[in-house]
């Protein structure tokens, strides 16, 4: 069962729908992308695995998306956002992972140390446009603040995870997943292991920031 509420920001209203576990350990905030909003896949697999192992998932619609807008704002406006709602989502006094997908993620990594996020989740962290790597966000991942794990498609236009720099966080891939994680259906794992091989991953790393 989830529960909503929505959230005044400088940018407008936001809306939090909450998936919580009975005797939550930890809180793990998580956003859209650009492109849709909270049904995505990845996400909604998350909110349905994670409440068991004692993490609540807060999954948050930005403002633009509330409003019923097409295009997403610039960063700025997407951070401003993120910075408002904060509070709600460590109103329970639990560490907070920030987490997002695509632009949700960038807007994660941007703000996760000024907020004291107790992690960061980037999942299809939009590396680059799709054809202009040398257009890189890395810096925007590497300069997070937190432990940060990033959870990426092996065919993700937007940056594969051997196109990734080193550095402080880790990194799972979900093979033959695009950028919203979807495989085809040659693909030697199914849709449904696909999204046991991001629920996994993130469950147990999860774990290891409580443990």
């Amino acid at each position: 069962m989830s529960t909503s509420e929505i959230i005044e920001t400088g940018a407008g209203e936001a809306r939090i729908t909450w998936h919580a576990a009975k005797k939550a350990c930890l809180v793990l905030a998580v956003s859209h992308g650009a492109g849709g909003g909270i049904e995505a896949r990845d996400l909604q697999a998350l909110a349905g695995a994670l409440p068991p192992l004692g993490v609540s998932v807060a999954l948050v619609e930005q403002p633009w998306r509330v409003a019923g807008k097409k295009v997403a704002p610039a960063p700025k406006t997407l951070d401003t956002g993120w910075r408002d709602l904060w509070p709600a989502v460590a109103k329970k006094g639990l560490p907070v992972v920030a987490g997002g997908r695509s632009a949700g993620a960038r807007v994660a990594c941007r703000t996760a140390a000024e907020l004291g996020a107790a992690g960061v989740l980037a999942l299809s962290f939009p590396l680059h446009p799709p054809g202009k790597p040398e257009k890189s966000r890395a810096a925007e991942l590497l300069g997070a603040g937190a432990p940060t794990l990033v959870v990426q498609g092996g065919n993700d236009p937007f940056g594969k995870a051997a196109e990734f720099p080193e550095g402080a966080y880790e990194l799972v891939e979900v093979p033959f997943g695009d950028h919203g994680f979807a495989v085809p259906k040659r693909a030697s794992l199914t849709q449904q292991e696909a999204l046991d091989v991001i629920t996994t991953a993130v469950g147990e790393w999860l774990g290891t920031l409580v443990a």
